[in-house]
């Protein structure tokens, strides 16, 4: 039986992006462009026209995929084309052909699409991801059918992945490598580039739209009416500077203090090594990240990472690690302790210690920051540059992508914790009760206890 039905009317942009035939084709930099529908009609005419052809569309979170992908596709598609099984998220067509709707939780999201393959891959704006997440998922492009892979992107400025759609589309510098594995082809890229006065459909339908867009801020106004791509650059750490806080690894002096610090949770374990010199100023010089670990796993990854001879002070945590569980009505404090790793209690406050972050990093009267990074330590740089400001909050520091913040929450309490143990031990002098500093330090020692297409090209 032959089932047909409308897809609508593209507009030049969208057609061209239909047409678009690199294997990486972003559309998009102002709002109102149209973007979400050339996805789905994207997506859901090359499945109808291609037999067993393989797409997954991916959003940030669940409640966008729902609104933007899933209702409008499976009000459009007539069930005597395709079916949807709400488990799965996936909508089959009776040719064969598949769409897979799936939204990015970081490393969760890793370990679920861990050896599946698409020929097409689309990233609904993908300034919400971040290049980790890119690279991931053009891993998943792969397979043995007959079509060419392609991963489709729309975008607008902004966002944790701003500044790697920008290298790649719009600023157009490519990495070279020894290694053509690792060379970047310019002739793989495509940008279409768009603005609302390419979209007819919605101007028609909501002229408010375009006065609305032009009421808004001035960096934000340059961004989202016009796509100027250097209205909203930069990350939330904006003072981090390679050339200037970074470090080639070397041997440090044995009579620098050295601490660690520690960002807990079954999703990610983040653990950074700091040695402190003469003059208080910080050295980031190891990190170790890795997801799904029980308490003594940790303990022991962390303990096999310390080297013989490294004296570690103190190993700084958040507080949430000494709240009691239901379960067994031990802390997680008092389980890194039986151990071999006790905590340090940090200072949660997100703002005054994301404060204390960019304190040392400015540069002090010697001309030099406070706080210096190890060039070894990938992921914290990785992090600190791509996690931007909250949008709720400008003083604090994005809470999303949650992959962004374990090393940089593991780094701020490393930062309050230092400063304000100075600024106690300035106040309080020699006179520091004991049983107070213990108390401020992490509670008493514990007992051992174990736990471990057609016109458009389709």
């Amino acid at each position: 039986m032959e089932v047909s039905w409308d897809l609508g009317t593209a507009n030049v942009k969208q057609l061209a992006f239909f047409l678009a035939r690199t294997p990486f084709v972003a559309y998009g930099g102002a709002k109102g462009g149209g973007k979400t529908w050339a996805v789905r009609t994207k997506a859901v005419g090359g499945a109808a026209v291609n037999p067993g052809l393989r797409v997954l569309i991916m959003r940030r979170t669940y409640p966008e995929l729902e609104e933007n992908h899933i209702g409008p596709i499976l009000r459009s598609v007539p069930k005597e084309a395709a079916s949807y099984n709400a488990t799965t998220r996936r909508l089959t067509f009776v040719n064969g052909s598949t769409v897979k709707f799936g939204h990015w939780q970081g490393e969760l999201s890793e370990l679920e699409y861990q050896g599946q393959e698409f020929d097409w891959i689309f990233i609904d704006e993908a300034t919400q991801f971040t290049e980790r997440a890119f690279h991931y998922l053009k891993g998943c492009l792969r397979g043995v059918s007959p079509y060419d892979k392609r991963l489709y992107l729309t975008c607008n400025p902004g966002g944790v992945g701003h500044s790697w759609v920008k290298r790649l589309f719009i600023d157009r510098d490519y990495r070279v490598s020894a290694d053509p594995e690792e060379t970047e082809d310019p002739a793989d890229y495509t940008f279409i580039p768009a603005t609302v006065e390419d979209n007819k459909y919605l101007l028609e339908r909501s002229p408010m739209y375009m006065r609305m867009l032009s009421q808004m801020p001035e960096n934000v106004r340059r961004a989202m009416r016009y796509g100027d791509w250097d209205a909203l650059a930069g990350s939330y750490f904006a003072e981090l500077r390679r050339e200037r806080h970074c470090f080639e690894p070397f041997a440090m002096p044995k009579h620098w203090r050295r601490y660690r610090t520690v960002d807990y949770g079954l999703d990610m374990l983040a653990v950074l090594w700091v040695a402190s010199d003469e003059e208080g100023r910080s050295y980031v010089y190891r990190e170790w990240a890795q997801p799904g670990l029980l308490v003594r796993e940790a303990a022991a990854g962390i303990l096999q990472r310390t080297l013989p001879g490294e004296k570690i002070e103190a190993t700084f945590a958040p507080p949430d690690l000494w709240s009691r569980q239901k379960d067994t009505g031990r802390t997680m404090e008092e389980l890194f302790a039986a151990s071999g790793v006790p905590l340090t209690r940090a200072d949660n406050d997100r703002v005054r210690g994301h404060m204390m972050v960019k304190d040392m990093l400015a540069l002090r009267e010697d001309g030099r920051p406070g706080l210096l990074i190890s060039t070894g330590c990938k992921r914290l740089l990785r992090d600190m540059t791509a996690i931007q400001a909250d949008t709720e909050n400008p003083g604090d520091a994005a809470r999303e992508p949650h992959e962004l913040t374990h090393t940089v929450d593991a780094l701020r309490y490393y930062c309050v914790s230092r400063t304000l143990a100075a600024d106690r031990t300035c106040r309080a002098g020699e006179e520091e009760d004991e049983e107070s500093w213990r108390s401020y330090f992490g509670g008493e020692a514990t007992e051992e206890y174990l736990w471990y297409g057609g016109e458009y090209g389709f």
